[in-house]
């Protein structure tokens, strides 16, 4: 999988454009969370994908070069997948839910975002970063470090904490998801990325979400005789308010909350 995310980012931007977001779209070669024409964007370009289930996909904009990227991302996704679930499994059980599938039911639907992150001259946090500072507004993701450039922060004690990416390991971000149905007992983490002033940076984050025609909420289990402190809503609703909001710090969790 490395080596194919690598291979697709050195093909020639043409070939990349020809797999461009179309307008509303959030699939494909581009930017994400664009909302207006003022805004800074981020030092990095990326390929978004839904990958499960298969009904999901849109096969057009998957790239046909290099030539095993299909069938190597197919088999990609049913692993981490499964992996997704084995540790949604056992946060239920670390909670006490009783109906695993409560929060299991977070691995059913996935995407992926192939992160490529160029040197920058100007490489300087409070000019330029290659991710904003934010939460995943997703159940739990699962981050592929493809290049050995560490760049991923999380926000801890007020301030950047580095994270070292290790070998042949998978770092695991608790979403926006899983706080709200766990009533605030998981807490999503807020990260960021920087970028180097002369090596380029690459990563593949795996985002694990619930099916459409499902509800996010707080789970009676686990809120007991606690005030719910998050709201319910349709994950097509929940959907609708991420895609609709930029990279900003926990805004997702705000819109969220009970006040």
């Amino acid at each position: 999988m490395k080596r194919n995310v690598m291979e697709f980012f050195a093909l020639p931007l043409a070939e990349k454009a020809a797999l461009a977001q179309e307008p509303g779209g959030v699939e494909g070669y581009g930017q994400a969370f664009v909302v207006s024409e003022e805004q800074t964007l981020d030092w990095a370009d990326m390929l978004f994908l839904l990958t499960q289930p298969p009904s999901y996909r849109d096969l057009h904009l998957w790239p046909s070069r290099p030539s095993t990227f299909k069938n190597c991302l197919e088999s990609y996704s049913v692993e981490v997948q499964r992996v997704a679930g084995e540790l949604l499994g056992a946060m239920a059980e670390n909670l006490g839910v009783r109906d695993h599938s409560d929060l299991t039911r977070l691995a059913a639907s996935q995407s992926v975002r192939m992160n490529y992150y160029p040197p920058c001259p100007e490489a300087h946090v409070d000019r330029m970063l290659g991710l904003s500072p934010h939460s995943d507004a997703v159940g739990l993701t699962l981050l592929l470090q493809v290049s050995p450039v560490p760049g991923l922060q999380i926000r801890r004690n007020g301030g950047w904490l580095p994270v070292t990416p290790l070998p042949g390991a998978l770092i695991v971000n608790v979403g926006d998801v899983i706080e709200v149905l766990t009533n605030g007992k998981y807490k999503s983490v807020e990260h960021r990325a920087v970028v180097n002033t002369r090596e380029e940076r690459m990563s593949m984050a795996t985002f694990h979400n619930g099916n459409f025609g499902t509800t996010y909420g707080p789970l009676k289990e686990i809120v007991g005789e606690e005030e719910p402190r998050y709201r319910s809503v349709s994950v097509e609703e929940y959907t609708k308010l991420v895609f609709s909001s930029k990279l900003d710090g926990k805004s997702i969790m705000d819109a969220m909350k009970i006040n």
